[in-house]
């Protein structure tokens, strides 16, 4: 059976290398000759999938908001669309999907926090427009089930929770984290605790 990492085109091989080593040494450190090495292809061969390191990078950034934004509307439309769904419910599936990135995607959350201000002007304004408005559709769920909740407080709400989820890359030291099953659950109770305390 193909795997995840089997199925990965060409083009996604080189990314995934390229956040991974971003992440790792910043993208200054990082040659085009060494993501080729890392993917099997000469660093030449590259310019036949990118224009640069640059389009690397706004591609990995801007392509992961926008994969966490299609990812939450998904997730939102199968809500409305199976009746009977509570607010608590839909709440639950937000979160369990920004864990999976928070943990499966840990190198763009280094990328994104580092060289965000590197992305040309119009690259990085669509990843802060993408941003926005993932962050007011959690703040729309979050009101439906705290309906007392003043919308800049549900807000904070949100973004202090996702400063939670993405603080999994700086937890790196042997041990620091229980298996992945127990690391999402351990985060799932965390950010549906800090929601619990600001509608409380």
């Amino acid at each position: 059976m193909a795997t995840r990492t089997d199925a990965l085109t060409r083009r996604e091989q080189i990314l995934k290398e390229a956040a991974r080593l971003f992440a790792e040494r910043g993208f200054h450190g990082v040659g085009v000759d060494e993501i080729g090495a890392a993917v099997g292809i000469s660093g030449p061969g590259l310019y036949r999938h990118f224009a640069g390191k640059d389009a690397m990078l706004a591609e990995l950034l801007v392509g992961i908001s926008e994969s966490l934004l299609t990812g939450a509307k998904r997730r939102l439309a199968e809500a409305d669309g199976g009746g009977g769904v509570t607010p608590e419910a839909v709440l639950d599936s937000l979160i369990e999907g920004h864990i999976d990135f928070a943990l499966d995607d840990r190198p763009l959350i280094t990328l994104h926090d580092r060289e965000l201000d590197r992305l040309r002007d119009a690259d990085r304004k669509l990843v802060r427009q993408l941003q926005r408005q993932y962050v007011e559709l959690w703040v729309g769920v979050v009101r439906r089930l705290y309906p007392d909740l003043a919308e800049p407080t549900a807000r904070s709400a949100v973004h202090s929770v996702f400063g939670l989820l993405n603080s999994t890359p700086h937890l790196t030291r042997p041990g620091s984290l229980p298996d992945r099953a127990g690391t999402a659950e351990l985060l799932h109770r965390m950010a549906r605790g800090a929601f619990a305390a600001a509608g409380a």
